[in-house]
C-alpha cells in the first residue's frame, strides 16, 4: 500500500485506479454463450430477413418471436415449423398472412441452435432445443 508521503510527491500514483476485467458472457438459461452464437449466426442467414433483428416480425405478415406462446411453448410444435413451414396462423390472438417456407435443409444441429437462440433472446428466457430433440421430431416428420 503506498503512503500518504509517496502519494503527495507523486500524484499520479493517487490517480492509478486498478483495471477491472470485463465479466464473463454468461450464457441464459444454461445455454453456452457458443450455442447461442451459433443460434444467433443461422438467425441471420436464415431468419431476420422476415422476423426482423428484433425478432418482432411485420404485423399481419410475419409473426413476432418475442414472447409468444409458439417460441416458449411446446418445442415439438416449434421444430415441426422450422422443418414444415408455417402459413396463416394466428398467434396470441393475431393473424399472419406470411408464408414461412420449410428450413428442412438445415440441420439438425442448426435447429437446435437457431431455435434455443430464439427461445433465449427478444426477451424470452426459455429452455434449450437439443439436437436429439431435433432428431426425434425430424424422424417422426417423416412418417
Amino acid at each position: 500500500m503506498l503512503s500518504v508521503l509517496a502519494l503527495a510527491a507523486n500524484p499520479a500514483l493517487a490517480q492509478k485506479k486498478p483495471t477491472a476485467k470485463a465479466p464473463a458472457k454468461k450464457a441464459v438459461a444454461g445455454v453456452s454463450a457458443a450455442l447461442l452464437a451459433s443460434g444467433k449466426s443461422v438467425y441471420a442467414q436464415n431468419c431476420l430477413t422476415c422476423h426482423m433483428a428484433d425478432g418482432l416480425g411485420v404485423d399481419g405478415m410475419n409473426p413476432p418471436l418475442a414472447k409468444t406462446d409458439y417460441v416458449l411453448g411446446d418445442k415439438v410444435r416449434l421444430t415441426t415449423v422450422l422443418l414444415n413451414g408455417l402459413q396463416g396462423v394466428d398467434i396470441n390472438g393475431e393473424q399472419y398472412r406470411g408464408v414461412m417456407p420449410a428450413q428442412a435443409t438445415l440441420t439438425d444441429a442448426q435447429i437446435a441452435a437457431v431455435l434455443t437462440y430464439v427461445r433465449n433472446s427478444f426477451g424470452n428466457k426459455a429452455s434449450a432445443v437439443t439436437v436429439g430433440e431435433v432428431k426425434a421430431v425430424r424422424a417422426a416428420n417423416k412418417k
